[in-house]
């Protein structure tokens, strides 16, 4: 599986370490109450089929938004996370 690092180009997927899907991103405010904190750290979703996730490359150290079918393995396309932030 390759994954297209925006920043060095399509990279074996062994050069990568899944973080988890994309909501992960949206973390409750600081002052949440535990229970919100819970569900993000242990309440996480595990679809069949095309998804966002968010991957680290340890080569360069970017973290990705690599969207991907968790069915195929298929790669869609990968982004920056400050970049799927900004469009978000």
């Amino acid at each position: 599986m390759l994954i297209p690092c925006p920043l060095c180009g399509p990279r074996d997927r062994r050069e990568f370490h899944p973080r988890g899907g994309a909501e992960y991103l949206d973390r409750p405010d600081a002052d949440a109450p535990a229970q919100a904190w819970d569900a993000l750290l242990h309440l996480r979703t595990n679809p069949a089929g095309r998804t966002q996730e968010v991957w680290q490359h340890e080569c360069c150290g970017a973290w990705l938004e690599v969207d991907r079918c968790t069915v195929t393995h298929r790669v869609f396309g990968a982004r920056l996370v400050s970049e799927a932030r900004d469009a978000g």
